[in-house]
């Protein structure tokens, strides 16, 4: 694993270009080119707050200030993980199988496709981030806790990234992956707390244990954790920093193992 790491360092430069061409591809011969980076955020948490937090009533919790109680801040906190997760998973389907011309041409390590995809959907991330916490400092929804989110970032980084592996991988062999995982992703959405808190779950449901099975789920913990910086304004507990140490690294380490076995012959599939 470790030469793989290196050898995928040489090849930094390349991993940067392919983010840029992503980048300047995204909304080539757009009139309001990276506007869309604004507005598609500002358009979906406009009708997840119009449709959750006013027709459905979804009661937020009270923000950490202890006056702030805002449906649309509580959303757009658990929103900007659940973007990029999604960002970062799409887009890897596409990662190999659009670079497939080019991989046949020149070698390089094809996991940089991957890489170069969450790099681009990190820099939409760093935009609603900005925006996230430009809008809690006029609430008066502030503090020190703003600080832990690069380093939950980071492990959330490291979990998409090797789902991300496995999801590439597995679409360049098998097409029919990326029609499942879009099923997949509509479910996930709801099956984790991103519009409602999690303690309005139903702690059983004919005898399943659902606030469990949500709680178990890896997207769950960084979410809540988004929330506890930005919109609760404290510290996630050690339990919570512990399972997401633990997922993020075990789901990489499993993509990428995942993506060596199969890679070798990715060019032929492409």
């Amino acid at each position: 694993m470790f030469a793989e790491v290196r050898e995928l360092w040489s090849f930094r430069n390349l991993v940067g270009n392919l983010a840029s061409r992503d980048l300047r591809s995204k909304y080539k011969k757009s009139v309001l080119g990276w506007s869309w980076s604004l507005i598609n955020p500002a358009a979906t948490l406009l009708i997840y707050t119009l449709v959750f937090g006013t027709f459905l009533k979804i009661e937020p919790p009270v923000a950490g200030n202890g006056s702030t109680k805002v449906f649309a801040l509580y959303l757009f906190a658990a929103l900007i993980v659940w973007n990029f997760f999604n960002a970062v998973i799409v887009g890897s389907m596409s990662a190999l199988t659009g670079a497939g011309p080019l991989i046949k041409k020149v070698y390089f390590p094809p996991e940089a496709t991957v890489l170069a995809n969450t790099l681009a959907s990190l820099l939409q991330t760093g935009i609603e981030t900005a925006v996230l916490v430009v809008v809690m400092i006029v609430v008066g929804n502030v503090s020190w806790t703003f600080l832990l989110f690069p380093f939950i970032l980071a492990l959330f980084i490291c979990f998409c990234i090797g789902l991300g592996l496995m999801a590439s991988i597995s679409n360049a062999y098998y097409r029919d992956v990326s029609y499942l995982i879009a099923i997949s992703l509509n479910l996930l959405f709801y099956a984790t707390p991103i519009i409602y808190p999690l303690d309005t779950v139903p702690e059983t449901l004919h005898g399943i244990p659902i606030r469990a099975i949500i709680q178990a789920n890896p997207l769950t913990e960084f979410v809540q954790a988004s929330r506890d910086c930005f919109y609760l304004l404290r510290v996630p507990s050690a339990g919570s920093i512990a399972w997401m140490t633990i997922s993020s690294i075990g789901t990489l380490v499993v993509g990428w193992f995942v993506f060596q076995r199969q890679a070798a012959h990715v060019a032929e599939e492409l």
